[in-house]
């Protein structure tokens, strides 16, 4: 198969070398709206580059890749479903809940697969985990504690249109909360603080942030959340229930120091989330090529996106107004 790939930055020129070593894979094809930058990756990477990112549709490719900017996911989606390719789109499928539903308007009954990027639904460890909460092995679950805590902040101006630690960083733990509890969340009570650089206060936004998570068996689940951890990248999910408890992320990389003196940590932290999740990526990728090639169910529909979309809507409200807020509060 012809794999176009349109976004030729850091995560998109990663996963053009994963897709080019897929097997069934025959030519990847890159487009970026530098055309400049597309040559160079697919010079780099060994790839074809496209004149520009319109190009893509006019190659005869057989599916489309999405790691552009954020604010071009919407179009490219519509435009590819359109045109009857099936579609890869890192997350967010759009910037805001209303663009979100926008799209699942224009996909929905198309008959066209689209797959959201939400990687930690291949991880080992998550995955393992939602094997360990099916299997009943650790009996009927009471808490869920996911975090996700980056080496460094953003750059300045990325912090604006981020659209919040929630909606930016912290979706993930809610999709993955989610993904290995097989529930719905159903209530939400969230709050943040600014204790690094003033630019997040001035976007309205949080540099940490910590929700609570009511789903629907009773479950509680808590998430965090924060820009500033200079130990390395640490995202971790732990599993608790009456019978035992498991943990994901829990590895040489994990930038944690246990207390007692005398011990340390295996080996060097974390760098970073391409790092942290290299066989995520690789493993949604090909599950995505096998979705293309064989006409598989999307393993992550858009429909997953908005839910989790949902409950990150949720936690900005709570946070501002200093209240429990419901998912139907939200849902439209």
């Amino acid at each position: 198969m012809r794999i176009g790939l349109a976004g030729a930055g850091r995560i998109g020129s990663a996963h053009a070398e994963t897709l080019r070593a897929l097997p069934g894979v025959a030519e990847v094809v890159v487009a970026d709206a530098d055309p400049r930058r597309a040559r160079e990756a697919a010079g780099r990477l060994g790839v074809r580059a496209a004149e520009d990112v319109g190009a893509l549709f006019a190659a005869g490719l057989d599916a489309l890749v999405v790691a552009a900017p954020t604010d071009a996911h919407a179009g490219l989606v519509v435009r590819a479903v359109e045109a009857g390719m099936p579609v890869f789109v890192e997350k967010p499928v759009a910037p805001d809940l209303a663009g979100t539903i926008e799209v699942l308007k224009a996909v929905r009954g198309a008959g066209v697969p689209v797959q959201v990027g939400f990687q930690r639904r291949f991880d080992p460890g998550h995955v393992a985990a939602r094997d360990a909460v099916a299997s009943g092995r650790l009996g009927w679950v009471h808490t869920v504690r996911s975090c996700t805590l980056d080496p460094v902040p953003p750059p300045d101006d990325y912090i604006p249109g981020s659209g919040g630690l929630f909606r930016d960083c912290s979706v993930h733990d809610f999709d993955a909360v989610r993904f290995v509890t097989g529930r719905q969340v159903t209530e939400v009570t969230a709050t943040g603080a600014n204790r690094g650089s003033p630019v997040f206060a001035e976007a309205g936004d949080v540099d940490t942030g910590a929700a609570v998570l009511t789903l629907d068996d009773g479950t509680l689940a808590l998430v965090s959340a924060t820009r500033y951890n200079a130990a390395g990248y640490d995202v971790r999910l732990e599993v608790l229930g009456s019978q035992g408890g498991v943990v994901a992320g829990l590895d040489d990389g994990t930038p944690l120091s246990p207390a007692a003196a005398g011990i340390r940590p295996a080996g060097p932290a974390h760098t970073g989330f391409l790092e942290r999740f290299a066989d995520a990526y690789a493993a949604e990728l090909a599950a995505f090529a096998l979705m293309v090639a064989d006409g598989t169910a999307s393993p992550c529909p858009p429909e997953e996106s908005l839910e989790a979309l949902y409950v990150a809507e949720a936690c900005g409200i709570s946070r501002r107004e200093r209240r429990t807020v419901t998912i139907e509060e939200v849902r439209r």
